[in-house]
């Protein structure tokens, strides 16, 4: 019982903390997308809260060794949290860009969704989903290939760069496009040298690889 109030205390300072923040950078609260935004967004924190297994929370918020790539990490990070203070900016104070018309407000909305369930899905699926490009030989790392794996090699991946985008258009924000697309270059550069890392350091994956072909995007790369 313990442990579920402790989760439910970090689970509303984080969503308080979110919403705090949107409301402090756009200095409004009468925003319906942004409130979408926000619910799409206690979702994922509900799965990462209640329903991600412990030890693979543990290595998403703590992973147990460093990052063969960890500039490019934190770069990917930036551009990220680039992409929602310029959307937040954008509707909230300076209106750069704020004309998107509604249907790409709801067009955002689908994607932004999608691209929180595929690396929600994608940590289901694979334990060994960690922030950091590394072998996890303390929790016995091996290649996955269930679930999205069995389709694209890094959905979760995929999620993420859907995610980006969809977080700008649903937010409203032409601008945030743009950091949102860095943010799709680093995740592509990411891919291709997470590909390379694996196949050199994990067993099993070079032949998982040859099995699963494409990378991203299902029939095409």
């Amino acid at each position: 019982m313990l442990l579920v109030w402790s989760r439910l205390w970090r689970w509303m300072a984080a969503n308080a903390a979110f919403i705090g923040s949107f409301v402090l950078i756009t200095g409004r609260t009468d925003l319906p997308w942004m409130w979408a935004y926000l619910l799409v967004w206690a979702g994922i924190l509900t799965y990462a809260f209640f329903v991600l297994d412990p030890d693979l929370r543990r290595e998403r918020f703590r992973p147990g060794g460093p990052s063969a790539d960890p500039v490019a990490l934190a770069f990917m990070r930036l551009s990220a949290l680039a992409t929602m203070m310029v959307a937040l900016l954008d509707v909230g104070r300076f209106h750069w860009s704020d004309d998107v018309p509604r249907t790409l407000h709801i067009a955002g909305l689908i994607l932004f969704a999608l691209g929180a369930w595929l690396p929600m899905r994608s940590m289901s699926a694979n334990r060994f989903f960690s922030p950091n490009v590394r072998v996890q030989r303390e929790r016995g790392h091996k290649v996955v290939d269930r679930g999205p794996y069995a389709i694209i090699r890094h959905p979760g991946y995929a999620g993420m760069t859907i995610l980006a985008i969809g977080g700008a258009l649903l937010l409203g924000s032409f601008a945030a496009l743009l950091p949102a697309m860095i943010f799709a270059g680093l995740v592509l550069r990411r891919v291709f040298f997470e590909d390379a890392f694996l196949k050199e350091n994990l067993e099993g994956y070079r032949e998982y690889s040859e099995r699963v072909r494409f990378r991203l995007v299902p029939g095409i790369w």
